[in-house]
């Protein structure tokens, strides 16, 4: 993208700015009088705790004097070299207008500059906190993140609610999504695959807000996973040999409960010599095999036409010749074709879904495959799932913030009109040492009907796994 584009989405002609004062209006026809008054009010002494409108008002003339000599053909994509140029012109403006700062101040000011130009404004410094997992922007100024699963209030606010839109634009504008009154909502993702969700009013009462699940530069490892205590070794191994084996399972759990995660460990599992297509809203799996086809779908345009669904893409990806389709989520009718595709010969397929249990994870695919209109009996339905899942794995959040697997549990089949479930893995809380939940994810002492299945597939699961001795159960 030129730095001329990029001007554009993130000054947006200073649309919002404060005013000057002097009459100077705001928007880009009042540019021109806002620098004049601007410029009649130099900065000649030291400036050791600007006050908010001051500051403002120097970061905005600094900003707009340096955007008016930058090259707008500059690619942006080349950061360390447009930063150096920036930091140059930045020095040289601040000499030329005789503008004193203490080193703290020029540091702090340069930074906001080019995070507004390079970056996402005042988010920049919390994308780059390795250690925030989520920023949620609740208007301009109340910002929180969550770090170790905790929710925190940060010291960082926006100019105005125009600012913020000015950073969602620059966010989903390159994806060619829009939002805007008429389109209040949007998914999107950050170049780095960090997921955004962004509302705007009049969907939203206190501004503009926008939920940002970051995106893990380094992914989450099966190792970290058990060192997290997410995960028992012993649990990851069984779930490993169901993945080779070519299982169809779904993982489930509440919003924010590591399924995305999860998913990923999971797929790491998947042979490098099968053909793997992914579908998602926002592209975000980080699938290290060499064959993989990632599909995202897409929001219909500003006159309503040109919208791609998940249940699309479903139905498209089977003729892809795929050896496995995952959907990052599963969250209306597309669950029928899911269905239809893993009972269609594409075994070891993969979901997640939003529910509260294994149980109510069968209750939600079904009211979601009635979405589809199909008109179908509840125990077809029923039997369409039985015989299309093999594994549904739950995970929680739990009260401390920490991410576990509570269940592992096997879809067994039908009895009557009910399907039935099986549990081989549960976790078992002991107790709370300082503020966290302590436990394991124990074994039941049952085995899966599938393990046939699992052992003609070459693999020797030890009886041990499942908690029980030499004794084999089917």
């Amino acid at each position: 993208m030129s730095l001329l584009k990029r001007i554009e989405q993130g000054q947006g002609g200073q649309k919002g700015a404060a005013p000057a004062q002097g009459g100077g209006q705001s928007g880009s026809g009042g540019d021109g009088s806002r620098l004049s008054s601007l410029q009649s009010r130099r900065v000649n002494a030291p400036i050791t705790s600007p006050q908010a409108g001051s500051y403002f008002d120097l970061k905005t003339r600094v900003q707009n004097k340096l955007l008016a000599e930058l090259d707008p053909s500059m690619d942006v994509s080349k950061t360390e070299e447009v930063r150096r140029t920036i930091l140059d012109l930045f020095e040289q403006i601040l000499t030329e207008e005789n503008i004193v700062l203490s080193r703290p101040e020029r540091a702090r000011l340069f930074e906001q500059i080019a995070a507004e130009i390079l970056g996402f404004g005042p988010l920049q410094p919390l994308l780059e906190d390795e250690t925030i997992t989520e920023i949620m922007v609740n208007g301009a100024k109340n910002i929180y993140i969550e770090r170790k699963g905790k929710i925190h209030r940060v010291p960082v606010t926006f100019e105005n609610n125009d600012h913020v839109l000015r950073i969602i634009d620059r966010i989903v504008a390159p994806l060619g999504r829009r939002i805007d009154e008429a389109s209040p909502y949007v998914d999107a993702r950050l170049p780095d695959g960090s997921r955004v969700n962004a509302v705007i009013p009049p969907i939203s009462l206190v501004g503009p807000t926008l939920t940002i699940r970051k995106f893990s530069r380094n992914p989450i490892t099966v190792e970290q996973l058990v060192q997290f205590g997410s995960i028992t070794a012993e649990s990851l191994q069984f779930l490993k040999a169901c993945v080779e084996s070519r299982l169809n399972v779904v993982i489930s759990g509440g919003t924010g409960s590591g399924k995305t995660t999860l998913l990923n460990i999971l797929s790491s599992f998947i042979p490098a010599d099968e053909r793997i297509v992914t579908i998602e809203n926002a592209a975000e799996l980080q699938l290290r095999q060499e064959h993989v086809v990632t599909l995202e779908s897409r929001p219909p345009n500003i006159e309503n036409r040109g919208e791609i669904t998940i249940r699309q893409l479903v139905i498209n990806s089977l003729r892809m010749r795929p050896d496995r389709v995952i959907v990052g989520e599963i969250r209306d009718e597309a669950a029928l074709d899911m269905l239809q595709a893993m009972n269609t010969g594409h075994d070891g397929s993969m979901t997640t879904l939003h529910s509260n249990g294994p149980r109510d994870t069968l209750s939600r695919l079904e009211t979601m495959t009635l979405m589809a209109g199909m008109d179908l009996p509840s125990r077809a339905i029923r039997e369409q799932i039985s015989s299309a899942i093999d594994l549904i794995v739950h995970q929680s959040r739990m009260r401390d913030g920490t991410r576990k697997v509570t269940h592992i549990t096997e879809v067994s089949g039908m009895e009557g009109e009910v399907i039935t479930l099986t549990d081989l893995f549960v976790y078992e809380q002991t107790g709370i040492e300082d503020g966290r939940i302590m436990g394991r994810l124990r074994p039941t002492g049952l085995r899966p009907k599938f393990m046939d299945k699992i052992e003609s597939s070459g693999i020797h699961l030890p009886p041990a796994i499942f908690g029980i001795g030499e004794r084999r159960r089917y």
